[in-house]
Formats: C-alpha cells, structure tokens, sequence
C-alpha cells in the first residue's frame, strides 16, 4: 500500500506526514488493520524499541470539580456514582505511590480535580512530592492539578515535579461544545506554561465523543506544535451521570486505527494508552502495545483499570518488556531538545540525565531490563475519559457487501462494556 510505505519511511525518518495522509490512516478498512499496525508498530520500534514504560495515577482529590467537562465524572452537576475525598495527606499519597512503583512503574501521576491549583494547593503537592521522592528519589513525578496561574509551575519544578499533564482533549473548532467554563486557549496557555517553566509537557486527547476524523487530526498536529513529550490517548469512558452517557461510538478496530495515526504524526514522541484500554481495545490490547510505548498500571481516576499483574503478563506475552527506571523514555535527539528546551530531561529518567536510549538497527534498543513486581492494588486513579466497545463479528461466507460488514464491525456493543467505580469490592466508601 504506498500510502503505508509513504507513512513507513517518513516515520522512520522522525518527519511529520500530512494532515491528507493521517486522515487517509483512520479511513483504512479493517480488510487493511493489520497492515496498518505493523506500518506503525515499524515507527514504535525504531523510535522505542520493545520497551513499555508503565505510569501509575494517585488521585490526590476526587469530585465535586467546578467545571462543566461533558466527559468527566468529577463535573460539575455530574450524578455518576463516584468516590468523593478531598486531598490525600502526603503520608498517604506517598503509600499509594509505592504500590504503583513496586510494580514497574516509572512515573507517579498525581491528579486532583479542580479548575486550578491554589497556592495552598501547590504547598499540598509539594509537601506531597518530596514524601514520594524520599521512598524513591529515582521516580518521575507528573502533575495533573488544572489550569496554572503565574509562577505556579515554576514552583513545581522547584519542588522535584518532572512534568505537567494537561490534555487538549479536542479540536479548538469543536471545544466549546464539550466544556464553557474554560477554552481551549486556557488549556494551551497550561501547556505552555508548564513548558516554560522547564517541565515536560504531557497533553494528549480524548477520542469517542462525538468528533469527526477531521477532529482528531486537528488536535493531534495542535498537540504536535505544541512540542508534547507525552500524548495520552484516552478512549471516552461514558459515565451514567454525564451528559456524554450515551455516546457509545468507538470499536476495537477504530481505537487501534486512531493510535496508529497517533504514532505517525508523533513518531519519536512517547504515545500512551490512557483511560478506556480495558473497555474499547479489550481483548485487542496486545495489538496496540505495537502502537504506543506507554500505559497506564492498574486504576484509573474513578474507574477500575485491569489488574497490574495482568498488565505485566500483557507485556511479556506480547514480546515486550517493562522500560526500566535508569532508562530514557525519549530517542536522544528528543531528550537533547527537551533538555535544551527546559534545563532538564523532560521524559526521560527523573533525576538522571537523559541515558542513552541508544537505536540499533531498526528498532531494539539496549538495555531495558523487565521490572516484575506485584501488582497495584485499588489505589491510584487515571485520566477522566474513556471510550466505547465494539465487537469484531464473525466473517461472513460470501457476503455480498464488504462495506456492509465493515459497517457491522464499528457498530457499538455496550452489551459487552462493564464500567467499574474505582473503590469497588473494596472498603473504600463509594462516596466517602
């Protein structure tokens, strides 16, 4: 297909492809998946390797957040189900913290809800952060905490914070029909601010809301101008509750095809399979481990992830291995301009240089031993989206239609979608 070689050799190449040649990528058919992920799973391997790098969410405030978001089950107005706390002490997020590191994780992901930070709040994670680094001094630390004020991610940087994670989550065209109490402009101002302040800038979308194929590619260029070290793919996870609770659109084959497209357009750039890997991809997971370099272990913010040790069986049985915590996640070409952009390592090991990340050959890179630990217990939680299921029928014998089965492939099948409240089967309060 010389659309793939096309988007092969550039990849390859780190170069960007064209916004015809990434839309072209998620009008494939599921005659041509396959053939899709292997183009991409070529890019993933010559940028990263084998290597899966495993981050961890503590969700440091849950609910009872002012804004509007359609997707989240923290929002205001919202009637989901959900575990309501206000912040963890630093005692405690650092105990959940250690639950995630002890089974391979790399990055802790400390995430409250909230419009933005107080200054007070900013004390809180600070206190927060140097009790996580004090157990561990070689773990990456990522900030979720909203919109940024003035100074305030310089004074995270200053306290050990290693990146700061605000998604764009959708087209600046479409944004307004998802959330009015902020704009897409305040989220890009976030991002740059926390870029400028010399943290790794983490931001990535939210698929299956309603959005068009032009959308999607919109976001993902903006995410690439934007310089993100980091791009979460986060599947819509429809909430009962939200306004987005019906909004069930999303089939195995399309999340597969938009993390392909992700990959090309962020070549050398860590992708990350967020929120909604277990609901969309299921079974199919394994397939997008050859698309993006980067998960989530264990839970999400307010729903339950898949088991931390059946993540770690995922990734072994799928002939990849855990990247381990003295190693750089970004090529050295992207952790030299991270460095250069902000005075530290960006994406790479906290605290230790930029490693090497040596490539040989096509893709394998040295080192990366696999971390095997136990697994995350019901602690920390993930991004605020996720996404729908779709169930790959059974071919059928001269059907007189291809079109048509393909049609049949991307219909929803929400009979096979269970939503887990994070805190289930636990002693956790469901709305402590």
């Amino acid at each position: 297909m010389d659309l793939l070689d096309t988007l092969t050799a550039k990849g390859l190449r780190g170069e960007t492809p064209t916004r015809e040649e990434a839309l072209a990528v998620l009008a494939t058919t599921d005659d041509e998946l396959l053939d899709v992920v292997a183009a991409a799973g070529r890019v993933r391997r010559r940028w990263f390797g084998r290597r899966v790098k495993l981050n961890y969410l503590v969700n440091l405030k849950s609910g009872l957040c002012p804004e509007d978001c359609s997707y989240c089950s923290q929002r205001l107005g919202s009637k989901a189900e959900i575990l309501k706390y206000t912040w963890l002490k630093p005692d405690q997020a650092a105990e959940a913290a250690k639950a995630g590191v002890s089974g391979g994780a790399k990055r802790v992901c400390l995430v409250a809800s909230g419009r933005g930070p107080t200054d007070r709040d900013i004390d809180r994670v600070t206190d927060t952060v140097a009790a996580i680094k004090d157990a561990d001094p070689a773990v990456e630390i990522c900030a979720c905490l909203g919109l940024l004020s003035d100074n305030q991610a310089e004074r995270l940087k200053a306290a050990g914070v290693d990146a700061y994670n605000h998604n764009l989550n959708t087209s600046e065209g479409t944004y307004g029909d998802i959330t009015t109490t902020h704009t897409y402009a305040d989220r890009v101002d976030t991002v740059q601010k926390a870029h400028g302040a010399g943290l790794s800038a983490c931001s990535g979308l939210i698929a299956g809301m309603g959005e068009s194929d032009e959308d999607l590619v919109d976001v993902v260029f903006a995410l690439r101008e934007l310089g993100s070290d980091s791009v979460p793919v986060n599947f819509l996870i429809p909430f009962e509750g939200t306004p987005l609770a019906k909004e069930w659109n999303l089939s195995p084959q399309r999340c597969l095809r938009i993390l392909a497209m992700v990959r090309f357009v962020n070549p050398d750039t860590e992708v990350r399979i967020a929120g909604g890997r277990e609901v969309h991809l299921r079974s199919m997971q394994p397939l997008g481990l050859h698309l993006a370099n980067s998960i989530f272990l264990g839970d999400y913010l307010t729903s339950e992830g898949q088991a931390g040790q059946t993540d770690l069986d995922m990734i072994a049985d799928a002939g990849f291995e855990v990247e381990g915590m003295g190693e750089s996640t970004l090529p050295r070409h992207r952790a030299d301009i991270a460095a250069a952009a902000t005075s530290g390592c960006g994406s790479g090991s906290a605290g230790g240089g930029c490693g090497t990340g040596a490539v040989s050959g096509e893709g394998e890179t040295e080192g990366a031993d696999a971390a095997v630990g136990g697994g995350c217990g019901t602690g920390g939680g993930c991004g605020p989206c996720g996404g729908h299921g779709h169930a790959v029928p059974a071919a059928t014998v001269g059907a007189a239609d291809d079109k048509d089965a393909d049609k049949a492939a991307d219909e929803a099948r929400t009979d096979l979608v269970r939503v887990r409240r994070r805190g289930a089967g636990t002693e956790l309060a469901p709305n402590a």
